[in-house]
C-alpha cells in the first residue's frame, strides 16, 4: 500500500522554522511558496544563474556539485526529502556557485527571495534556523576538504554516508535511508562496484546494514570516525 504524497503546504507547516513564525508571516509563505517538479537527471539549479529563491526539498534526492573549467567534478553532498538550501546564495550578490541535479524525480518548495529575507529580517527563530544551517554547512564543507585529502575510499564512502544523516542538514532522516548503491556512487564519486565493496567492509564492521534500496546505520558514531 502506498502512502499518500505530502502536500506542499503540509511540507511547509511540519519545518522546524515555521513554528517559529507569526500567523501572519505563515499566511505570507503558504501565499508566496509555490510547488516545482524536477525528473531524474533534471538541474534544479545551475552554476552561474542569478539566485532567486530558496529551495526545500518536499521528496526525492538531490546531488550538489560543482564541474571546474577543465572538466574535473566534486560533489558537495546530498539534498534528503525535508532538506533546505541555497540560503547562502540568496545572502550573496553573486551567482550560483554549484550545480544541483535530481537523482531520482524530485518534489521542490520554491519560497521568494523577497519573502525568505523578510524573514529573516523580522524573526529571530528564522535568523536562528538559517544561522545553524550555515553553520552546519562550514563544518561539512571543512570536513570534505579533510577527508577527501586524508582518507582512502573505504573512509570517504563512510563519511560521505554519515553526511546525510545530519538532522538539522536533512531533518527526520531515520537510521535507514532508503537509497540504491548507484545514488551512493553519484554522491560519493565513486563507481558503483567501488561502492558495493566499500559497503561490504562497513557492514564487516558492523557499522551498517545493506538492504534492496537502502542503508541502515547500525553505528552511526563508527561510522562518522572510520580510518579504513
Amino acid at each position: 500500500m502506498t502512502s499518500t504524497p505530502i502536500t506542499l503546504i503540509n511540507m511547509i507547516r511540519q519545518t522546524a522554522w515555521a513554528h517559529s513564525l507569526t500567523a501572519t508571516q505563515m499566511a505570507q509563505v503558504e501565499q508566496d511558496v509555490v510547488e516545482r517538479f524536477v525528473p531524474a537527471g533534471g538541474y534544479v539549479c545551475r552554476k552561474g544563474e542569478p539566485v532567486d529563491c530558496w529551495i526545500g526539498t518536499i521528496d526525492g534526492l538531490l546531488k550538489m556539485s560543482s564541474v571546474s573549467p577543465e572538466g574535473k567534478s566534486i560533489t558537495f553532498t546530498g539534498v534528503l526529502t525535508g532538506a533546505w538550501f541555497g540560503e547562502g546564495s540568496l545572502l550573496k550578490s553573486g551567482p550560483r556557485q554549484y550545480d544541483v541535479v535530481a537523482l531520482r524525480d524530485t518534489r521542490l518548495a520554491e519560497i521568494p527571495r523577497a519573502t525568505f529575507l523578510h524573514l529573516l529580517d523580522n524573526s529571530i527563530g528564522f535568523n536562528r534556523f538559517v544561522m545553524t544551517l550555515l553553520n552546519e554547512r562550514l563544518s561539512l564543507f571543512i570536513s570534505l576538504v579533510e577527508y577527501d585529502r586524508m582518507l582512502d575510499t573505504n573512509a570517504r564512502l563512510a563519511r560521505c554516508l554519515a553526511a546525510l544523516f545530519n538532522p538539522h542538514l536533512n531533518p527526520g532522516i531515520s537510521h535507514q535511508l532508503k537509497i540504491s548503491q548507484e545514488e551512493i556512487g553519484y554522491l560519493c564519486g565513486a563507481s558503483r562496484q567501488r561502492v558495493n565493496g566499500a559497503i561490504r567492509v562497513l557492514e564487516d564492521a558492523g557499522l551498517v546494514r545493506a538492504e534492496y534500496g537502502a542503508i541502515t546505520v547500525l553505528d552511526l558514531d563508527g561510522l562518522r570516525r572510520f580510518q579504513g
